[in-house]
C-alpha cells in the first residue's frame, strides 16, 4: 500500500474529525454568509506529483476552494428550486460514503431493501397507491427521462414494435402533448431518439395561468386519430407553480389513448399539507410520476426518485442482460430500472431525514416556505418599482419591474441583489415578459430571511435609470462584492 494511503488509514479517526469541524463550522455560519460569490476562482494548479496526505488536502481545500462555494444550502439562497439539507439528511449521506454501498442489486448487502422501504415511504408520502413501484435516481432530469422512456416503450406495445430493440425510429412520428412542461422534458427527448419537436405546446388557460387547457387538450389528442400519444402533465410549474387539472386529464383516457406523465418535480410536495393536496388531486392515475428530493425533501445532492405503472415495460427498456448480473426477477434489482447499473446508495439520506423529521416534520417546511413565499410577495407588491407577475399559488414568487422590465434591465435587478450577498434569485420569462423568481424551499428560512431579501429589493434604484444607478455602485463593472474574509463588501451594496 502507498505510504500516504496507509498513513491516513491509521489516522482516519482524526482525518475524520477535521473533516467533521470544519463542516460544522461552515455550516454553523451558512445563514450570514454571502449567498453567493462573485470573485474570480483561483487559476488551475497542476497535478501533484506526490501526494501529501488527506490533511494537508483538507487545509489546502480550506485555504482554495472552500472560500468561493456558494450559500445555496442556506435560508436566502432563492434561485431555481433549491433546498437544504436538513441535519439528519446530512448525516445520512455521510454513512452513505462511509458504507460505500453498490445498490446495483440485492445479493449480499441489505441496502437494497433499505432503498425499496424508503421508496415505498415517498409513495405515501404522495398518495400513491400500490400499483406504483419507484426507484432513485440523480435528479429531476432522470426521472423525467425515465418516465418517458417507459412511455417510449408503452408506445411501442400498443404499435406492435419492441422499442429497445428495433429502436425509436420504429415508431415514426411520436407526438407528445404538454401545457408549459419544463425544460428537462425536452433534452429527455432528445436523448430517447423521439426528438425535441415532437414536444407540441398546447394551449394553457386563460388569465396569467400556465395550467393546460384540458378542452384544447382533448381537441388535440382527438387530431391523432387514434394513434397513441405521450401527455405530460405539470404538478407545479416552474414560474409560478401552476397546477394542471390532473383529474380531468385521467379523465380522457376514456376516450383517447395515451400516457399519462406527470412532472411533480417538487410541486408533488404539496401532497404533504392539508390546505394543499387537492392541487395533486388525481397523482395516483399518472402512468409516470416524477419526483426531485433535493428540492423540497431538503436531501443533500443528488437525488430523486421516478414512479411508475408499468414496472415490466421499464424493465424491458433498462435490463441489463449478462450472466454474472443475473437475469430480472418478478422484484427486478435496480440495475435492471434505471440508466445507472452502478448506484450509490442515495436513498441513505432521505430515510434518515424520513425517519428523524416524519411526516409532520416535512409537511411543517412546506408549509412555512409556502407562508413566506406569500409574505414576499405582499412585499414586492407594496415596492413602487416592482409588480407580480403572478399570484404567488405556493412557493414560488414571480416579479418583476414595474416600468419597463426588458431583460437587461431584469438582469441587473439579479445582479444587484447578488451583489449584496444578501439572496440570490434567478432570470425567467413569465408570458412574454423578463422576471425573476424567488423559490422557498429550504428549511431553515423563516420570516427574518424573507425581510432581508425583501430589504435588499427595496434598497436598489428600480427607477428609469436602474443600469446607470447599479453602474455608479460598482456592480455592473465586475467588482467584488464580498472582501477576502467573505464579509459583505461595500462596492457591491445599492445604497
Amino acid at each position: 500500500m502507498h505510504r500516504t494511503l496507509a498513513d491516513d488509514l491509521a489516522r482516519l479517526p482524526d482525518l475524520l474529525q477535521s473533516a467533521r469541524d470544519l463542516a460544522a463550522r461552515e455550516l454553523a455560519g451558512v445563514a450570514e454568509r454571502p449567498v453567493v460569490r462573485l470573485e474570480r476562482a483561483p487559476e488551475r494548479e497542476p497535478l501533484p506529483a506526490e501526494g501529501a496526505g488527506g490533511e494537508a488536502a483538507l487545509t489546502r481545500f480550506a485555504q482554495r476552494w472552500a472560500p468561493g462555494l456558494s450559500g445555496s444550502a442556506g435560508p436566502r439562497y432563492l434561485g431555481f428550486v433549491t433546498g437544504g439539507a436538513t441535519p439528519a439528511s446530512v448525516t445520512g449521506d455521510w454513512l452513505t460514503s462511509a458504507y460505500d454501498q453498490n445498490v446495483s442489486g440485492a445479493a449480499g448487502s441489505w441496502a437494497a431493501a433499505l432503498e425499496r422501504e424508503t421508496v415505498d415511504w415517498l409513495r405515501e408520502l404522495f398518495g400513491l397507491g400500490t400499483a406504483h413501484a419507484g426507484a432513485f435516481v440523480t435528479g429531476a432530469t432522470v426521472s423525467n427521462t425515465v418516465g418517458l422512456a417507459v412511455a417510449r416503450e408503452w408506445l411501442g406495445e400498443r404499435l406492435g414494435v419492441d422499442v429497445s430493440r428495433d429502436g425509436a425510429a420504429a415508431l415514426g412520428p411520436v407526438d407528445v402533448l404538454s401545457g408549459s412542461p419544463h425544460s428537462s422534458v425536452a433534452k429527455a427527448l432528445s436523448v430517447l431518439g423521439i426528438g425535441r419537436d415532437r414536444l407540441r405546446h398546447v394551449p394553457v388557460l386563460a388569465g396569467n395561468r400556465e395550467a393546460v387547457d384540458v378542452d384544447r387538450l382533448e381537441a388535440a389528442l382527438a387530431e391523432s386519430e387514434g394513434r397513441p400519444v405521450i401527455v405530460v402533465a405539470n404538478a407545479g410549474t416552474v414560474n409560478t407553480v401552476d397546477f394542471d387539472d390532473l383529474r380531468a386529464i385521467a379523465a380522457l383516457k376514456e376516450r383517447h389513448d395515451f400516457w399519462l406523465h406527470v412532472d411533480a418535480a417538487f410541486g408533488g410536495f404539496a401532497a404533504l399539507s392539508p390546505a394543499y393536496a387537492h392541487l395533486v388531486d388525481g397523482l395516483d392515475a399518472a402512468d409516470s410520476v416524477c419526483v426531485d428530493l433535493h428540492k423540497w425533501l431538503n436531501v443533500p445532492y443528488d437525488a430523486a426518485v421516478q414512479f411508475t405503472r408499468r414496472r415490466d415495460l421499464q424493465t424491458r427498456v433498462f435490463h441489463n442482460a449478462s450472466p454474472y448480473l443475473g437475469l430480472p426477477t418478478g422484484d427486478p434489482d435496480f440495475l435492471h430500472l434505471t440508466p445507472e447499473n452502478s448506484r450509490r446508495l442515495r436513498a441513505l439520506p432521505a430515510w434518515f431525514s424520513l425517519m428523524a423529521y416524519g411526516r409532520a416534520g416535512h409537511r411543517e417546511i412546506v408549509e412555512r416556505n409556502v407562508a413566506l413565499a406569500h409574505r414576499l410577495g405582499e412585499g414586492i407588491a407594496a415596492l413602487p418599482g416592482l409588480r407580480l407577475s403572478a399570484p404567488v399559488r405556493l412557493n414560488v414568487v414571480c416579479f418583476t419591474l414595474a416600468q419597463d422590465p426588458t431583460q437587461e434591465r431584469v438582469a441587473a435587478v439579479a445582479e444587484a441583489v447578488a451583489a449584496t450577498g444578501e439572496a440570490f434569485l434567478t432570470p425567467t420569462v413569465h408570458d412574454g415578459t423578463p422576471a425573476l423568481r424567488a423559490a422557498f424551499s429550504n428549511w431553515r428560512t423563516d420570516e427574518a430571511d424573507t425581510d432581508r431579501v425583501l430589504a435588499a429589493l427595496a434598497s436598489l434604484p428600480l427607477g428609469p435609470a436602474l443600469r446607470k444607478g447599479l453602474m455608479e455602485t460598482g456592480v455592473d463593472r465586475g467588482e467584488p462584492a464580498v472582501d477576502r474574509e467573505g464579509r459583505a463588501g461595500d462596492p457591491g451594496r445599492v445604497p
